[in-house]
């Protein structure tokens, strides 16, 4: 028998009472339409925020897909296990779910923010709740009769299983460290496991429901069949992943594979007694497809990285890397294509069916999410193949705009089915039979009967959307997609393979060069084209670490390549020598050019530089360096300025050595960098120089570098000795990797961006410094840290570091702290009588440092770890002298009070703003 879920004995508010499942339910209905639309905010301006891409996708799964499991799990396991909702039942799911929603909102914060305890704690409160899930979801079966597909309850607590395995590893990587492997196999936990185990156990029952039909004989066997061939999958898979062993991973793919086509074959069969026409069935529907499609491709790559490394392969090595860029390659899509679709159709269908009111409020809320269903369906699925392609950033920039609309348009159909459905129910009067026609949570959803399905609803349905008309909308969305495609082809012809640019005879011979860019080079670095033939180069990004691009002198080029990236440039018919390079910042002085030479005709002339325009080398023109009206060194910095805090704080007592955690995030900020002059640096924790690590000796420093920034970045201690290999290892925007060592020697040392061009990187604001003290280090009145840097300007405006300008070892700016003359706008204090020690670090890029104090003498000097004076009563020094990346300190007092020039004695670069002030009381 069913449970009559519309009401139950039992006193009101016991825990026996058995609640109704109709109407609004905030905890249940709001979640999830919050998820969505932040992540649909968060599309919009994913330019304005940091780490784009994993914001996006975190919102969606973690957020509104991991509510919605959470909530229509167990939502079906009444209905398949015959089983009543308590008013206990009820408060302990609202507690999971605010502890489910809170977790993930403290994970992806933490994240954002780079803070890990606050993502720890996100993470154990997601995996308490999951947990808890889980363990209601097994009481439930023990004490129930289940349906005939009663047993696909297991497929949610074995999903919960994988989530909570997920979860943790994504807890762990998110402290910083880079490992490809724990994040290959938290992604399969997660999106194969958590949410694709959840969906397979529903699209049984779910699916021919959804197409108003009976269920396939053989889909409650085949379910049962395919949960192991899952479930073991993803297990396999994830800790082949974790090991690194590629036929692992392959085989775990392979095996779930097998199960989504267990659990096809009666989908298939399902679709074929009663054709998807819904919005809901639609899009469900083409989730599916997306889904296997994503599969099956990581199958392929899987087997051909196996094969290429024949087994064990070492983590970072070609064959896992190029397995890890295809799986990063999939994500967009198993989230767009895949949980995104299955989300929306479902709860398309879902949501008048949990508001009910009888057949005809059900009816107007159906009819509502079925307007435009198939050119919704279509715009978003065909927008989705166009990003698949090998087209521009612009174009699918465009694609993605598409299927943004049209997925986003279901929040507001969704509240107005909701409207129209309340306003139906308003004056609606349901009887008793009308209440047996709308399915219950102890209703078996395999059974069309029990569901929703009357003829003067299925009439109501075949009248408002007839074939033609659904047949006229997909169509529509099609012709939308291909027009506005082929209005970006025109507007960037490189994005269909065409040239950017007139060149020449259309009907020219074609040769294609397949180009690959690696190490600061690419190969082939020379081609040799015929005159008049068109020139097409398929460039891949084969750099495990470094974005890259490719430029000509022409104005032909593409775009920025993330590692594992490809696309094709149409260079145009070559009638000369053609000069290209990649044009980010550094690359090019480091050798990564290319030469098209015309062969077969008067090929001597060279296109130049001066005609590549906008795609010329991004660097800017450096001819302004006769800069339009000189830097005013004295004048009145901006509104903004802040000085760089140069005191040093005492460090408390400690009788052990310390463990000293620091986040540092590599990002871009545009900065002034003296009175009217930005520069757009690249920095640690948004200054220039980064933050000041101190400790002692015998502290160790764990540092975690988040890279935030628009290319690879890279973090070397001078104050740690050990292998460079891995943890100075560039890393690409929105990767991070954690740098651990122990403080075993004193000194002030230096930190900097390894990456090349390590030139280029410092001098753009990429350095620190790190304090770690002697033991018998005196205390002293004051502390100062100082750090030595130079400007190499491209232009005054917000410009990058210029390397023309830079090879000249002739900067515009020389600093402390990275603000010319800053001091002598904010003056460092002392006082008569003070003991003043202040620390110098000459970072460089190129200029030695002779720092000098006007008016004092120094009674104390240390460098590079030894005292030349220590406090002798009849000897002093006038100078600290600092060969690049050296340091030390001195010590003076001041004898009276006034105003104490310091500056570097290499006066051409006190001129340049390495000049500063102690203002003495």
């Amino acid at each position: 028998m069913t449970p009559n879920l519309t009401g139950a004995p039992g006193a009101p508010g016991t825990p026996s009472a058995v609640v109704k499942k109709r109407g609004f339910w905030p905890m249940r209905d709001i979640p999830t339409l919050a998820w969505l639309l932040l992540a649909a905010v968060s599309t919009v301006i994913h330019r304005f925020v940091p780490m784009p891409g994993w914001l996006m996708i975190h919102l969606l799964l973690l957020g509104a897909v991991t509510h919605a499991i959470l909530v229509w799990s167990q939502y079906f396991s009444l209905a398949l296990l015959r089983s009543a909702l308590t008013v206990a039942g009820r408060r302990n799911q609202n507690i999971r779910l605010i502890l489910a929603n809170a977790g993930a909102a403290a994970v992806i914060t933490g994240v954002m923010i780079a803070v890990w305890p606050v993502t720890l704690v996100g993470a154990a409160s997601l995996i308490t709740a999951v947990i808890w899930h889980a363990v209601s979801l097994i009481s439930r079966a023990r004490s129930s009769m289940p349906g005939k597909f009663g047993r696909t309850t297991r497929y949610y607590i074995v999903s919960a299983a994988m989530l909570t395995m997920g979860a943790g590893l994504g807890a762990w990587l998110a402290r910083g460290d880079d490992a490809p492997n724990l994040v290959l196999a938290h992604a399969l936990f997660n999106l194969l496991g958590w949410i694709g185990i959840t969906v397979a156990g529903t699209v049984v029952t779910l699916w021919p429901t959804i197409l108003r039909t009976r269920a396939d004989e053989h889909a409650a066997l085949g379910a049962a069949r395919a949960l192991p061939a899952l479930a073991g999958g993803v297990v396999v898979a994830a800790v082949a992943a974790a090991v690194g062993w590629l036929p692992g991973v392959a085989l775990g793919l392979a095996a779930y594979l097998a199960g989504l086509i267990i659990i096809g074959v009666s989908l298939f069969r399902a679709a074929r007694q009663k054709a998807p026409r819904s919005f809901a069935a639609l899009s469900v529907g083409m989730a599916l497809v997306w889904w296997a499609g994503a599969v099956a491709t990581l199958v392929v790559g899987a087997v051909v990285a196996a094969i290429d490394t024949a087994g064990f392969t070492t983590l970072n090595g070609d064959g896992f890397a190029a397995l890890a860029a295809l799986f990063g390659q999939v994500v967009p899509y198993l989230a767009a294509g895949f949980a995104a679709q299955v989300l929306v159709g479902a709860l398309s269908y879902l949501i008048p069916v949990v508001l009910g009111g009888g057949p005809g409020p059900v009816r107007a809320g159906n009819a509502v999410f079925d307007a435009a269903g198939p050119l919704r369906v279509t715009v978003a699925n065909a927008a989705l193949v166009v990003c698949v392609l090998p087209v521009s950033s612009l174009m699918r920039v465009v694609a993605s705009i598409l299927y943004l609309i049209a997925m986003a348009s279901f929040l507001v159909v969704m509240l107005r089915a909701m409207r129209a459905q309340r306003r139906a129910k308003a004056v609606a009067t349901p009887t008793l039979d009308h209440k047996r026609r709308l399915p219950t949570a102890g209703s078996d959803v395999s059974d069309p009967t029990s569901q929703e399905k009357g003829e003067t609803q299925a009439k109501g349905e075949t009248s408002a959307h007839p074939q033609g008309r659904r047949a006229g909308q997909a169509v529509a969305g099609l012709l939308a997609v291909v027009l506005v495609s082929a209005g970006m082809a025109i507007a960037d012809p490189v994005g269909l393979g065409w040239s950017a640019a007139p060149t020449g005879d259309a009907d020219a011979p074609v040769q294609t060069v397949q180009v690959e860019a690696a190490d600061m080079r690419f190969t082939p670095s020379r081609i040799e084209v015929p005159v008049g033939t068109r020139l097409i180069i398929e460039l891949t990004n084969t750099d495990t670490e470094q974005v890259h691009d490719l430029v000509f002198a022409n104005g032909i080029g593409g775009t920025r390549l993330a590692p594992g990236a490809s696309e094709t440039i149409d260079v145009g018919v070559i009638t000369a020598n053609l000069d290209g390079w990649c044009s980010i910042i550094g690359h090019r002085q480091m050798g990564m050019t290319m030469q098209v030479v015309a062969t077969g005709g008067d090929g001597g002339t060279t296109v130049e530089d001066s005609d590549a325009g906008e795609h010329g080398d991004q660097q800017g023109d450096h001819s302004d360096h006769a800069m339009p009206g000189a830097i005013d060194l004295m004048g009145e910095p901006g509104p903004d300025f802040t000085p760089y805090d140069a005191e040093l704080a005492p460090l408390p007592a400690s009788d052990s050595p310390t463990t000293r955690e620091v986040t540092l995030v590599a990002r871009d900020e545009k900065l002034e960098v003296a009175p009217g002059v930005t520069q757009t640096l690249w920095t640690y924790n948004g200054t220039a120089p980064g933050p000041l690590l101190h400790g002692r000796v015998g502290d160790t420093f764990v540092v975690t570098l988040v890279n935030k920034g628009t290319m690879g970045h890279s973090i070397d201690f001078h104050a740690g000795s050990l292998a460079p290999d891995q943890p100075m290892r560039t890393i690409a925007p929105g990767e991070s990797v954690t740098y651990t060592f122990r403080a075993t020697r004193s000194g002030i040392w230096m930190y900097h961006c390894s990456t090349m061009p390590m030139s280029a990187h410092i001098a753009n604001g990429m350095y620190g410094a790190v304090i770690i003290e002697p033991d018998d280090l005196p205390v002293v009145d004051r502390s100062y840290v100082l750090v030595q840097g130079e400007y190499y300007l491209g232009g005054h405006d917000g410009g990058e570091v210029d390397m023309d300008r830079l090879a000249t070892r002739n900067p515009d700016l020389v600093t402390f702290n990275g603000y010319a003359n800053q001091y002598d706008h904010a003056p460092l204090p002392a006082k008569v009588g003070e003991r003043v020690r202040v620390w110098v670090l000459d970072a460089g890029v190129e200029r030695p440092s002779s720092f000098h104090v006007v008016g004092g003498q120094f009674d104390t000097v240390w460098s590079e770890g030894a005292y030349l004076i220590n406090r002798a009563v009849d000897t002093g020094a006038q100078v600290l002298p600092l060969a690049v990346a050296q340091g030390g300190f001195v010590e003076l007092t001041f004898p009276e009070a006034g105003h104490y020039p310091f500056v570097t004695h290499y006066m051409i670069d006190a001129e340049r703003g390495a000049h500063g002030l102690f203002a003495v009381d």
